[in-house]
């Protein structure tokens, strides 16, 4: 870290010397700590795709809001016709980046192309159980039949709508070259894994984007992107550096760090079927012994708000009134003893169990697990951290090869996460391997809860049904809150009107600019 902080000195020296811009005045670049694989809103997978997918692609419906709330997008009307039938109407006017018109018809394609079983989408399970069809009804709008009542309607409606003609003359239906064909401020001109460009779409029925051009560069290594932000090689990077790379950065003579609070959250997960893990006292004794507020004060500096459950304070579902875990080793301690499992030695140094911990490897959230090990050990469980590069530690994950480990989640905008994360039917399997209750955790009541939930469209019954479902989850903790780390931009000192939203998109691309 040392020679990394030299080496960001005298970079900024001389960036600050020479006070030159490096980037063109007509091209803001980004840059991305993970390659942009796929653009199509229908094979999206990582989160760096849907945010920029949701820039070229945008759906009937945003979450690019502070409350995160669905607003209207391309949607200029939507009405319940009864529980099961939804019509939608489309901004007048609407055309795609190609300048063809925006049609029902696109609508229709883009949700039932995806439903359909032979495009392999990996979002068709998810709607597959929400939507039974599309219909267009004239040229602006369309009728959607839901599988039952859907709470998650509106947001549901944020999926991006594609070019049907268009990517229908592609083979297999897909978008040559990546070239994906959207409604959106921005249209794609080249596709690269690790270079992307993109121009201004003069087609965009909204205010046009303040940047003729973004460049969307990938660069993996931390320090690598820490150094061309400082020297003047690239102009923006949000949540992509480590936080104690941001402060080493930070006040530089070139540089700007603006912060907001995130709907994303860091949690440890626990296998609740593993023998010593599925009492949940062990799962509480751990909760007592990781002292969060001093990870968040050295480690991120800062930068970080506690959770106390999957939800951020900020939500309007978020409920506060729930159990929750300080730092208390003595009651750690004391769980564990009720647990059946004792200091043996007293305070010699024979642990009272012992517990494997998978981390990736970024240096990082590898240096944070450590943090984390060294606490547990403190009331007498011994960890053994291993890291791994993230494929082979998330196929792990998913196949349940592990009893604890800490990952971060996609940004957390419906409260229905709770059915994703909680409900039993969710637990991957040899058909679902990609379902996200990887903790394997079951409750019947929460099952009715997150299933009503997402059935209910009153929002004075879903609180309700929200309040409870968070105090039986904060109480049986089958995965461990630990904070809600802020989304953090780093820009060069030029850049200007670049908004932080709580979901950390980057739709903010559209109002920056270069002053």
């Amino acid at each position: 870290m040392t020679l990394v902080l030299a080496a960001l000195c005298a970079v900024a020296t001389v960036a600050c010397q020479a006070r030159v811009r490096r980037t063109p005045d007509d091209t803001l670049v980004m840059l991305f700590d993970a390659s942009i694989i796929e653009l199509d809103p229908r094979y999206t997978g990582g989160n760096n795709d849907v945010k920029l997918s949701r820039l070229i692609v945008p759906g009937l419906t945003t979450v690019a809001r502070p409350s995160l709330e669905p607003a209207f997008e391309m949607a200029e009307a939507i009405e319940q016709r009864d529980e099961r039938t939804w019509d939608v109407t489309l901004r007048p006017g609407l055309r795609f980046s190609d300048g063809m018109p925006v049609t029902s018809e696109d609508v229709v394609y883009s949700f039932m192309s995806m439903l359909d079983p032979a495009m392999k989408s990996p979002y068709r399970g998810n709607f597959a159980d929400r939507f039974v069809r599309l219909e267009a009804l004239d040229e602006r709008r369309v009728r959607f039949h839901l599988t039952r009542p859907l709470a998650t309607f509106l947001s549901d409606l944020e999926f991006g709508i594609i070019s049907a003609s268009a990517a229908r003359r592609g083979k297999d239906q897909r978008f040559a070259g990546n070239r994906v064909i959207g409604a959106g401020a921005y249209r794609v001109v080249s596709f690269e894994t690790d270079r992307i460009m993109l121009e201004r779409n003069p087609h965009y029925y909204g205010r046009a984007a303040r940047m003729p051009r973004i460049e969307v560069r990938t660069v993996r290594d931390a320090s690598a992107r820490a150094l061309m932000l400082v020297g003047g090689s690239a102009d923006l990077a949000q949540n992509a550096l480590r936080l104690d790379l941001v402060d080493s950065v930070a006040g530089r003579a070139r540089i700007h760090v603006t912060s907001g609070p995130s709907a994303l959250l860091s949690y440890m997960m626990m296998h609740n079927e593993d023998p010593v893990l599925r009492d949940v006292r062990v799962r509480r004794a751990i909760a007592h012994a990781i002292d969060r507020e001093r990870i968040i004060a050295v480690k991120l500096g800062g930068r970080a708000v506690l959770a106390t459950g999957v939800l951020p304070p900020s939500h309007w579902a978020y409920e506060k009134d729930v159990a929750r875990y300080a730092y208390d080793p003595d009651r750690a301690r004391a769980l564990l003893d009720e647990a059946g499992y004792p200091d043996p030695d007293g305070p010699g140094p024979a642990p009272r169990l012992r517990l494997t911990y998978k981390t990736s490897s970024d240096q990082f959230r590898l240096a944070v697990a450590r943090i984390i090990a060294a606490q547990l050990g403190e009331v007498g469980i011994e960890v053994d951290v291993r890291a791994f590069e993230f494929g082979t530690f998330f196929a792990d994950i998913k196949r349940g090869n592990y009893q604890i480990a800490t990952m971060q989640t996609a940004a957390i905008t419906e409260p229905d996460f709770h059915h994703t994360y909680f409900h039993s039917s969710s637990i991957p399997s040899q058909e679902n391997p990609n379902d996200h209750n990887r903790w394997r955790y079951r409750n019947a009541r929460v099952d009715e809860l997150t299933q009503a939930g997402r059935n209910t469209v009153d929002r004075a019954e879903r609180l309700r049904i929200y309040s409870e479902l968070q105090q039986i989850v904060a109480r049986e903790l089958p995965v461990i809150p630990l904070w809600h780390e802020d989304n953090v931009a780093v820009m060069n000192v030029d850049v200007d009107g670049y908004e932080l939203l709580p979901h950390a998109g980057v739709s903010g691309l559209t109002s920056a600019f270069k002053r």
